[in-house]
């Protein structure tokens, strides 16, 4: 005889089975190319499974793309270290940035779908600049302020802090390239610090450049 208990255990399994599925299609094609044939065939459910489960194609979508998953691994915003000097706070904002690309492979998908969808934007893509994108930018505004004693933020110092974001994006969204070109770079949990170590070396340099044409345009 078949139970409620047993329905529901079959339902849940179904239903993360074609998530899973989906999170890899989707991160890896993208919303439009990634057909939901091959999600359910990959799942081994049927096609009238996605309508049931989440009403259609965006719904499975959103299901992947708002799923939990074990820790959190949202970026941390560099606020978190602004008791430390500007450099360790630059290299623990790196590090922290990119820690992803050191977990597992299903959350490396994850992270490349959250930054597939910046390219490929979908309805998702608001949520996302609210929730992660929008305060992770604030708060680094908000650090070159304080380091330039401006009384509020300009047009440059937005620009500084877009390029300084920008170096470590670029390791998400061109992931196989940069693996292509220079495996070593990734392929291991030190390779990816020394990574942000110079990232922030980087944006350090970025900073002074900033300082010295601040003085001279005065």
């Amino acid at each position: 005889m078949v139970t409620n208990e047993n329905n529901a255990a079959e339902t849940a399994d179904a239903r993360s089975r074609l998530i899973n599925a989906a999170l890899r299609f989707f991160a890896e094609k993208g919303f439009e190319a990634a057909t939901t044939r091959e999600i359910c065939e990959a799942a081994g459910a049927n096609l009238s499974a996605i309508r049931y489960y989440f009403g259609d194609k965006a719904g499975l979508y959103r299901a992947v793309f708002n799923r939990p998953i074990g820790e959190n691994i949202c970026h941390t915003t560099i606020s978190t270290y602004a008791h430390l000097s500007l450099a360790d706070a630059l290299t623990g904002f790196f590090k922290q940035f990119l820690d992803p690309l050191k977990k597992s492979e299903e959350i490396r998908l994850v992270m490349k779908l959250y930054y597939r969808e910046m390219i490929e934007p979908t309805a998702c893509l608001q949520q996302e600049i609210e929730v992660e994108i929008k305060p992770q930018h604030q708060s680094l505004v908000a650090l070159l302020q304080a380091h330039f004693k401006l009384s509020e933020t300009d047009a440059d110092l937005e620009r500084l802090a877009f390029a300084i974001i920008g170096m470590a994006v670029y390791f998400f969204v061109g992931q196989e390239i940069v693996s292509a070109i220079s495996p070593a770079m990734l392929n291991s949990p030190e390779a990816i610090d020394v990574l942000a170590e110079r990232l922030a070396g980087y944006a350090l340099a970025m900073i002074t450049s900033e300082t010295q044409r601040r003085k001279v345009t005065e």
